[in-house]
């Protein structure tokens, strides 16, 4: 049954427009190349005890090939029922949508059956369409579930999408949320102006997935003017693959964040944070060699941690670049008070418990070499 932004939960659609911490959810799989439920679910838990305020799942971080194997909803289910088991907290469920629309709305109509709040709409599909055909992509899924839209950078398989097509997405009112992530910050106030120019920005709420310039955006404020008057708005949460890692670290950093924006007073040493968080996601995302390496370093972190058994990607090919884990050796040296290992190695244990029987299902075998397109 479609579902609009108007029937969210109360308490989940306020966290939304607050602004919060929303990991985008790694795949764990095991040496032999299966999924790992165990380890699935101990992220899940991670992200959740970390104080993530929602999880996306099914996304780029996940891996987009998850379509081509048969994993879209087992991870989508795993981690739903993690969420479902933490009623108290007002977490927000946002699943991936790729392909095209007949694509996209089955994986609507799949998401929304695992009780998911919103789709994370790629439009990797379309990368030489024109507006008129993405906008109305984008309006057909958002009949059936309501959109977050998604700013993905070229380098890893978006588009460059222009302010008017900012303004036409804004437009649809079923749309509650943009990621925006092209890594560029000229795009990124295209974005901005168009949700303006919609008159959306009392409905939209702005999360920065710019890895490489974090904490610069939830504190800037940003002035668009529209009919004579300056309309202030913010980047108010991060919905991003950098915060798979460091997860607890993260939730402090967009805490005090919003802290100094309620406060009026940004310090310097806040400031200065956004090029230390900067440089540990050069490391992790591989930004030396184009940003190849950028899911296989994130699983580095989680490796050495214990969350993950190996760096194990469906592309058996994918894997750390030269140089990119002496890179990670530098930024963890670098910056131990933004790891999160304490907190890690206090919970693992617990987080690694097995699920209640009735809710353990048979994990699947990958092929040998699984099709990687990215836009499923």
């Amino acid at each position: 049954m479609p579902l609009h932004r108007d029937s969210l939960p109360t308490d989940v659609a306020a966290a939304l427009r607050r602004g919060v911490v929303i990991p985008a959810h790694p795949l764990a799989l095991d040496k032999n190349r299966r999924l790992d439920e165990r380890r699935q679910r101990a992220l899940s838990r991670y992200y959740i005890d970390a104080g993530a305020g929602g999880l996306a799942v099914g996304v780029h971080t996940t891996q987009f090939a998850i379509r081509d194997v048969g994993l879209y909803e087992p991870v989508l289910r795993l981690a739903a029922e993690e969420m479902d088991a933490r009623p108290d907290l007002p977490l927000i469920r946002i699943a991936g949508l790729c392909g095209h629309t007949d694509q996209a709305l089955a994986e609507a109509g799949t998401a929304l059956g695992l009780g998911y709040h919103a789709g994370l709409l790629s439009l990797a599909a379309y990368a030489d369409a024109d507006d008129d055909t993405i906008v109305a992509h984008c309006r057909a899924v958002a009949e059936e579930i309501p959109l977050v839209g998604f700013y993905l950078q070229p380098a890893v398989g978006g588009r460059v999408l222009s302010a008017g097509f900012w303004r036409r997405f804004a437009e649809i009112d079923n749309v509650v949320a943009i990621k925006i992530a092209p890594f560029n910050r000229y795009r990124t106030l295209d974005v901005i102006r168009g949700v303006v120019e919609a008159g959306a920005e009392d409905r939209i709420a702005l999360y920065t997935g710019n890895d490489d310039h974090i904490v610069a955006d939830l504190l800037t404020p940003f002035a668009i003017h529209r009919s004579g008057e300056a309309i202030k708005l913010r980047i108010v949460g991060g919905l991003l693959g950098h915060w798979c890692v460091w997860t607890a670290s993260a939730v402090r950093l967009l805490e005090q964040c919003h802290a100094a924006v309620a406060a009026g007073v940004i310090d310097p040493a806040l400031l200065a944070e956004d090029a230390r968080v900067t440089d540990s996601n050069a490391a992790f995302f591989d930004a030396a060699n184009e940003f190849s390496g950028c899911i296989a370093g994130c699983h580095e972190v989680l490796r050495r941690q214990g969350l993950l058994e190996a760096i194990t990607l469906l592309d058996a090919e994918e894997a750390l670049s030269p140089g990119q884990a002496e890179e990670i050796d530098r930024v963890c040296a670098a910056y131990p008070d933004l790891a999160d290992d304490d907190f890690v190695a206090k919970n693992l244990t617990r987080w690694l418990a097995p699920a209640p029987p009735e809710k353990m299902s048979v994990t699947r075998r990958m092929p040998d070499k699984p099709a990687t397109d990215k836009v499923a």
